[in-house]
């Protein structure tokens, strides 16, 4: 019963996934006539820099923060942002480029550390969001949220997605990861433009967008491979992306997790190789106020791959009585939704009340 239900489930994720159109948006949960305005970029200095935005929805209203993932930009959570705009036409979506990727250059003699890179997401917000926001992170952008929280940030909501919760050597893929410590390793040890021309190597990031990527829709497969081509590889600086790295591979949410005092929402895929689903589960026990939605048939890329998934569980959880961030600051219950944990959600995924596994 179970298999066949996940079957269901795949069938009905690939008719809302993102459309197999290159380097193009098109979220299929959105209306035709979509009234969503082009984002202008913006930028905000930051710690002795312009950090570049996009702001998605309303000028003026709740602030939800989208932080992307390692080596991307923020059109790797522009599904996301574009499908909570149509939703949530209320809200304020705000998505920066990290510092040292996309359009936003590396903090100024600074080394890029996780700590680093929370003092900045503090920055960003009390510049973009002084009057309160919730916040969203992907990956490596999970740690850099992290991070922000441990160090004082104080979201009145957080989601995290895709969520680093095991060591960058003991996921499925350890053998994996190994070779590219070796290969960021490598590239440290090479002039500037040799450095540059092996990480953004396309043989290179072709091969790692195919091990990452979950769908067998050969569409969907061919567009994701087109971003990571496209966007990968807009790094500020060879130097800058190794200190990167070292903080991606250097902690986990967990050692963040005492710091969730926030009502939390974990999205995970099902089959993801950087961190296992029984990690997730781990994480989401350790946090008094998560709720866990799973993804089956995804990996590390529900950002492309089950987009309309992660919008629909996003909107439910800011919307929610007990976790509603467009409602007034100060009024909502702290806790998990009202459902049964082993029901079968939006998309197919199970919900985990704390302390307990996904259905």
């Amino acid at each position: 019963m179970l298999s066949s239900a996940r079957n269901r489930v795949r069938r009905r994720t690939r008719r809302t996934q993102l459309p197999p159109s290159p380097l193009r948006y098109d979220l299929r949960v959105t209306s035709a006539a979509s009234t969503i305005r082009e984002p202008a970029p913006g930028a905000v200095p930051t710690l002795g820099a312009d950090t570049r935005y996009w702001c998605y929805g309303a000028d003026e209203g709740p602030a939800l923060i989208l932080v992307h993932g390692f080596r991307g930009d923020h059109h790797g959570l522009e599904g996301i942002a574009r499908g909570l705009a149509e939703g949530l036409p209320e809200l304020r979506i705000l998505v920066p480029d990290l510092p040292g990727f996309g359009a936003s250059p590396a903090i100024p003699g600074r080394v890029h550390s996780i700590e680093l890179y929370g003092e900045w997401l503090r920055a960003f917000a009390a510049e973009t969001a002084p009057g309160g926001f919730a916040v969203l992170g992907h990956s490596f952008g999970s740690l850099v949220v992290g991070a922000a929280i441990a160090g004082g940030l104080a979201p009145e909501r957080l989601i995290l997605v895709n969520p680093i919760s095991a060591p960058a050597l003991a996921g499925p893929k350890a053998a994996l990861t190994r070779l590219a410590v070796g290969y960021y390793r490598a590239a440290e040890l090479l002039p500037e433009g040799a450095a540059r021309a092996l990480l953004g190597n396309p043989v290179i990031v072709r091969v790692m967008s195919e091990v990452m990527a979950k769908t067998r829709d050969p569409e969907l497969r061919n567009w994701i491979h087109a971003q990571h081509a496209a966007y990968f590889s807009r790094f500020s600086d060879p130097s800058t992306l190794l200190q990167a790295f070292r903080a991606s591979v250097s902690h986990t949410v967990s050692e963040f997790a005492p710091a969730f005092t926030m009502p939390t929402l974990l999205i995970a895929g099902e089959r993801d190789d950087i961190t296992p689903l029984a990690r997730q589960l781990e994480l989401q026990r350790r946090v008094p106020a998560a709720l866990l939605r799973i993804v089956p048939g995804t990996g590390h890329l529900v950002h492309y791959e089950a987009v309309a998934d992660a919008v629909a569980f996003a909107r439910e959880f800011l919307t929610s009585p007990r976790a509603g961030v467009l409602r007034e600051a100060g009024t909502g219950e702290r806790g998990v939704a009202d459902r049964d944990p082993g029901e079968q959600e939006a998309g197919g995924s199970g919900l985990a009340g704390p302390g307990r596994g996904a259905a």
